[in-house]
């Protein structure tokens, strides 16, 4: 272990909100270590996360930083004395370019000017180092896909040295090139001495990174081992309490008539002529690099993002419909699960109840349009309990739910809507083992119920076994579609690649990034 004498070590950690969510919770961490934390959405890791990075006062317990008390009250002050926090729910501020973000707190000045072209140079080198070298850092950062606005949150985090860096669920938006970038500058940060908290629901990542695992169940401290004794196995039981049948058994069967047909939808720079059929009973998987076009084709077919041409056509008519706005989508019986569930899928300040029931309103209105509130509230608790939504009541806020239970509240309000064709965008994203497979058995029923459905996912081990096909984006096209009997991942990861391999497209995108215009 580096370092004999802990780095940060805290002792009888308890926090509470409405219920307990720490409950006596020692950890440490050495000196260029990385020390991951796993456990149940709702186990405690974000809140733990918070305290050390002096966003959330603990209730009570005694928390040291080189040997030395460590109280901070805010995360300002916890920056100064060195640690660091990159939260899951991307913190950047979207009226702002990608350079300002990153150097918010510290941004570079001369008698109160800011100095443009430092803060451009500062900025293009630690973009550079998570690969995003093709980046503008003076674009606005709501011009951003999800995973490239993780990458500038990341880049933000290492914009300064710190003793501690903790990273919380980094990795949920990437896909495995960006991930590769990523534990690149983790390797290297542990080599300078940094102690490392690392958070992920992604456990072949715990596996590879960490050098300790301590595992959380439901605010206890369960276990803290060498990554090297723990099995993928002991991990899921330690975090859930129980053994997960974590094989999911998707029957091959022949594709229904056809539920989707969408002919050369365009909205360049980032969809250009993509077409591509989806049946009833089936899910189709979408696959490609960060920035391939991936979430814009699906926000365009959504009405989200109005293509500039293409058409759609429904339930096999040879007919195409209009989707000028997700209301007119939806009115057509679509559904989407946008990637980006705070910002896009969910209204924090308000209850589980109003965010479930919000696009069903229709089916719980009575005479003159008031609410029959009690139907309302049965429902809302129907789907709390059967997706597995940790909570104390149907009428907490969304807001104070850990990110895998908010994640499970969007895909909960859609099931309820009931829609035929269902567009999943990343629906795995920040949830943990046992309620990822869950939901798995979830898709897997609502194919098999006839529901057509699209899942976009950065995890291609996820989509090869859950999907009937694979449509594979490359560059804002579609390149290439598989069928389960051709799956293979090399050849998709060469599909994905194949549409920056010329030069012409290659001077216009990046594999894993695009310039703002």
């Amino acid at each position: 272990m580096p370092g004999s004498d802990p780095l940060l070590q805290v002792s009888g950690l308890w926090k509470s909100y409405a219920t307990p969510v720490l409950l006596d919770v020692a950890f440490d961490l050495h000196a260029g270590e990385v020390h991951a934390l796993v456990g149940e959405n709702g186990a405690g890791k974000t809140t733990l996360a918070r305290i050390l990075a002096g966003l959330v006062q603990p209730d009570q317990g005694h928390m040291t930083l080189r040997g030395r008390p460590y109280a901070p009250r805010t995360k300002r002050e916890a920056q100064q004395l060195g640690v660091r926090l990159v939260p899951q729910e991307l913190n950047l501020i979207g009226n702002l370019t990608v350079a300002e973000n990153i150097f918010l707190d510290h941004l570079p000045h001369r008698a109160g000017w800011i100095q443009r072209r430092q803060l451009l140079t500062q900025a293009r080198t630690l973009l550079e180092q998570v690969g995003l070298g093709q980046l503008d850092p003076a674009c606005l950062v709501k011009t951003l896909g999800v995973g490239q606005q993780q990458l500038v949150e990341i880049a933000a985090g290492l914009s300064q040295r710190c003793a501690v860096l903790i990273l919380d669920e980094p990795t949920a938006a990437l896909s495995g090139a960006e991930v590769d970038r990523l534990f690149d500058q983790v390797a290297r940060l542990k080599a300078a001495g940094t102690g490392i908290v690392y958070i992920s629901h992604r456990l072949e990542e715990i596996q590879r990174i960490a050098d300790r695992i301590s595992v959380l169940r439901d605010g206890r401290m369960q276990t803290t081992q060498p990554a090297s004794a723990l099995t993928l196995q002991q991990m899921v039981r330690l975090m859930v309490g129980r053994p997960i049948d974590q094989a999911i058994r998707r029957r091959s069967k022949p594709p229904g008539p056809i539920a989707l047909r969408v002919v050369g939808l365009s909205r360049p720079p980032a969809v250009r002529d993509v077409s591509f059929q989806l049946h009833w009973g089936e899910i189709l998987g979408f696959a490609g690099l960060m920035g391939s076009g991936r979430t814009e084709t699906m926000r365009a077919l959504f009405g989200a993002d109005l293509p500039i041409r293409g058409q759609i056509f429904l339930h096999g008519s040879s007919h195409p419909v209009t989707i000028r706005s997700p209301r007119d989508a939806v009115r057509y019986g679509l559904a989407l699960l946008t990637e980006d569930r705070a910002a896009q899928g969910l209204l924090l300040p308000l209850p589980i109840r109003a965010n479930l029931t919000l696009p069903s309103l229709p089916a719980f209105s009575r005479v003159a349009g008031w609410l029959c509130r009690a139907a309302e509230r049965l429902e809302a608790s129907r789907w709390t309990h059967r997706l597995g939504v940790r909570c104390h009541s149907i009428e907490q806020r969304v807001c104070e739910l850990s990110g895998g239970n908010q994640q499970k509240v969007v895909v909960g309000k859609w099931l309820l809507r009931d829609c035929d064709i269902l567009i999943f965008d990343e629906p795995t994203r920040g949830i943990d083992v046992g309620a990822k497979f869950d939901l798995y058995q979830v898709l897997d029923q609502l194919a098999d119920r006839g529901k057509a459905l699209i899942v976009v996912s950065s995890d291609l081990k996820e989509l090869l076994a859950l999907c009937d096909r694979i449509a594979v984006m490359s560059a804002g096209r579609l390149v290439a579609t598989f069928q389960r009997h051709e799956f293979a991942e090399e050849r998709i990861l060469a599909a994905a690649l194949s549409g920056y391999l010329s030069s012409k497209t290659h001077e216009r995108s990046s594999p894993s990034t695009t310039a703002c215009n």
